[in-house]
């Protein structure tokens, strides 16, 4: 369930085919390839903390070992010599998470390969064929987001060597006056120009061993040089701190004066000039909103009393905030005027009821049903589902000045119909298993909790679908309850109205029914865990190389790779088993379902990663007998929405994007003729991990409920505005795991199922 995400777009690249051409033999022609000196010849990014370890090693007596840090994906790279039009074959010892070892600038087809191997090192290899006129390319390895320490060691690249690239130039030094900075350094054999980089920066180049620096700002600046040749770039040298202008240098004073007149529609504020200010930033209400290089600043307002503040700016930094001043906009401009064309529309259970944009400069609406206030949204339309009845709604108009009156009332008649369906709360259940969080007897899970899935039921062996499911051992789990009591607390769980399901897979359990004797024994093996613990159905939370599709296989309605039909047969097999109360969720990861949008198996020319996308067909063919999908929204590199822009995650908006993919439907791989069809509000949920050490792209209290807002209200949406619309039937959320919640006092159940009954 964890640590199972990879980022979509350097995913795709990995399953490239490799090229026909027989490999080199030749001396490895990388440099330093054991690590034996350190990282010489090697360049690492910044916030890695990469560095040459004792252990553990794959060969000699040191390897590379480097962390991921937020973006920074931990990579090492070195520039290699090679000849055009040759073949070469890359490879290296890997252990960690995920680990990448690849090539760049072949002039031909840049290759990668990965593996996931936490505890061992495992060799990766690739071969490529430079280009026409390739003089050299880039070898690599990193890990990937959210992923511990990685270690690599003896890389090596076989092939014909190239004309090499000049070493890193050193005895780099420097002097500096209050206006210009001069550097210093050793000539680089078979150099024939340097480049110089200021805070990372390139700034110039030269063909000689010296170079000024001119019109720098004052501070502090890090300098390096780096030695070109036709074969390609040097690493960078050493770094040179130099400070121009004072050498003491502060950041300016307070501004002082502030002033602000206000006019109908305007704010204006003039302060008076700072000694060594270069600009100001101008506060409203606390929050910036807004930089001037002069002392004044206006902006246009709505009509209301606002707060402001100043701070001075220079290279060193930004001074203190200076006194308020209060400008009123508009005087004493009357609220907005009542919101005018107000209609109602009822679908089902939904209201949805729309209005013209009322003069005035509103900030927003307010609309009542009855004389309840019921909701403020921002834009002219809200949507909310009802039991059967008749009500009557009004709207309102507001902004900073006031509220208007309410528009003439409208009334509505919903059918008998289903009440919406309650909001719920999942969670998994480290059943099998203990990773530091606690076991909790399934007696002591919490109230707040309606699907429980005991995680995992695994596979003998990953195409044997005979699948098994027991206890957490006492070894592992000292306070593990006895069988009789587990299976006693499950049937008082379901007494309570909770789910109880068995989930496979997993991030250990790999799932291939790869031939119909699989799938039979996956039914029949299934089966036997549900009808033993008394089971309500199956959690379905295929990972890693589960599910792929062939090359070929591109009709979503008609999938003919084994591993997906024969999946989605035993899936039929166990609903027409148990029939109409049989509950099926799903909790793929976003490599397997939103990334869908863009790529969809191995693609037209094969070279694409044969797992994006593969669970849409099982979706898909399950849609009519799904109870919930989950995705996880976690552990999740950044994917692209349905507005085309990539989202990364831990925030509402990416939330919202991935979430309004699945009420909204999509085209799949871009192709309109293939589209996966939007699923019911009520069998999607938002997949989450419920604290930081749970899994990456953990999202606040906060964030989750403004993105489940922005899906079920139409309010408090950020830059994703959804496609879908609103979708006040939104299911609920689930989270991995009831025992990292606990661990964190119960942040994530406490609090969502508080706002989720709200809602209800």
């Amino acid at each position: 369930m964890n640590l199972r995400k990879l980022a979509a777009a350097t995913i795709l690249a990995i399953g490239t085919t490799m090229l026909a051409a027989s490999p080199a033999h030749a001396a490895n022609i990388a440099a330093n390839p054991g690590f034996e000196d350190g990282l010489t010849g090697w360049t690492c990014t910044a916030s890695s903390g990469a560095t040459a370890v004792s252990s553990p090693v794959h060969g000699g007596s040191k390897a590379l070992q480097a962390t991921p840090v937020g973006s920074d994906t931990a990579r090492c790279q070195q520039t290699v010599a090679v000849k055009p039009s040759s073949s070469y074959s890359l490879s290296g010892w890997v252990r960690g998470g995920y680990v990448f070892l690849g090539v760049t600038g072949t002039g031909t087809t840049d290759q990668s390969t990965w593996t996931s191997s936490p505890s061992a090192y495992s060799q990766l290899t690739r071969t490529f064929t430079t280009g026409a006129s390739t003089s050299s390319v880039t070898i690599y390895v990193n890990s990937w987001y959210g992923q511990g320490a990685y270690q690599a060691d003896d890389i090596v690249l076989d092939g014909p060597p190239g004309a090499a690239v000049p070493a890193v130039p050193g005895n780099v030094t420097g002097t500096s006056t209050p206006s210009t900075a001069t550097l210093k350094w050793a000539a680089s054999e078979g150099a024939t120009s340097y480049n110089v980089y200021r805070d990372n920066v390139k700034v110039g180049s030269t063909s000689s061993t010296t170079y000024t620096d001119v019109g720098a700002a004052a501070g502090s600046h890090v300098y390096q040089v780096t030695a070109v040749n036709a074969a390609g770039e040097s690493g960078r040298s050493e770094s040179v701190t130099l400070v121009l202008g004072n050498d003491n240098p502060q950041v300016p004073a307070t501004p002082t004066g502030l002033t602000g007149t206000g006019g109908s529609n305007s704010a204006t504020l003039k302060w008076t000039a700072v000694t060594g200010a270069t600009s100001y930033n101008v506060y409203r209400g606390g929050t910036k909103v807004g930089s001037a290089t002069t002392t004044t600043y206006t902006e246009a307002l709505p009509p209301g009393t606002y707060a402001y503040q100043v701070t001075a700016v220079n290279a060193v930094g930004e001074s203190a905030k200076s006194a308020q001043v209060a400008v009123m906009v508009g005087g004493d401009a009357p609220p907005p005027a009542t919101p005018t064309g107000l209609t109602a529309a009822v679908n089902g259970n939904t209201v949805t009821l729309n209005w013209n944009t009322a003069s005035g400069a509103p900030t927003g609406y307010n609309v009542y049903r009855g004389n309840t206030k019921v909701a403020s949204p921002t834009a002219t339309t809200f949507s909310e589902v009802l039991a059967g009845g008749t009500y009557a709604y009004q709207v309102s108009a507001f902004n900073p000045v006031g509220e208007s009156p309410k528009s003439a009332p409208i009334t509505v008649t919903v059918g008998p119909g289903d009440p919406p369906a309650k909001r719920v709360l999942v969670g998994y259940l480290h059943a099998s298993f203990a990773n530091g969080s606690g076991y909790i007897r399934m007696a002591d899970v919490p109230k707040e909790w309606d699907f429980i899935n005991l995680s995992f039921g695994e596979p003998t062996s990953v195409t044997s679908g005979d699948i098994r499911f027991q206890q957490c051992p006492v070894a592992e789990c000292p306070n593990v309850e006895p069988e009789a009591d587990f299976i006693a607390a499950i049937k008082a769980k379901q007494a309570q109205g909770k789910k109880v399901l068995i989930s496979i897979g997993g991030q250990n359990g790999q799932v291939q029914l790869t031939t119909t004797a699989a799938r039979d024994k996956f039914v029949q093996s299934v089966g036997a865990i549900i009808d033993k613990y008394g089971l309500d159905g199956l959690d379905v939370d295929f990972e890693g190389h589960s599910l792929y599709l062939n090359q070929g296989d591109t009709n979503l309605a008609a999938p003919t790779t084994p591993v997906i039909v024969n999946l989605i047969s035993a899936l039929k097999s166990l609903k027409a088993k148990y029939g109409s109360k049989f509950v099926l969720t799903m909790a793929p990861e976003t490599f397997f379902v939103q990334l869908g949008y863009q790529f969809y198996g191995p693609g037209a020319n094969g070279s694409a990663d044969q797992r994006a996308g593969s669970y849409l067909p099982v979706i898909h063919a399950m849609r009519d007998d799904l109870t919930l999908l989950h995705v996880q929204d976690y552990n999740s590199g950044p994917i692209t929405g349905l507005d085309n822009q990539y989202h990364t995650m831990g925030n509402a908006d990416f939330h919202v994007a991935m979430t309004d993919m699945l009420l909204a439907g999509f085209p799949i791989a871009g192709n309109v003729n293939n589209v996966f069809p939007a699923l019911r509000p009520d069998q999607v949920a938002i997949g989450l991990p419920a604290a930081t050490y749970a899994g990456g792209g953990f999202t606040s209290v906060a964030e989750v409920q403004k993105a489940f807002d922005c899906l079920a209200k139409g309010t408090n949406c950020g830059s994703y505005k959804p496609r879908a619309g609103v979708k006040p039937g939104l299911r609920g959320l689930m989270t991995w795991s009831i025992n990292w919640d606990k661990y964190n006092n119960f942040e994530f159940s406490r609090n969502h199922r508080a706002y989720l009954d709200a809602l209800n």
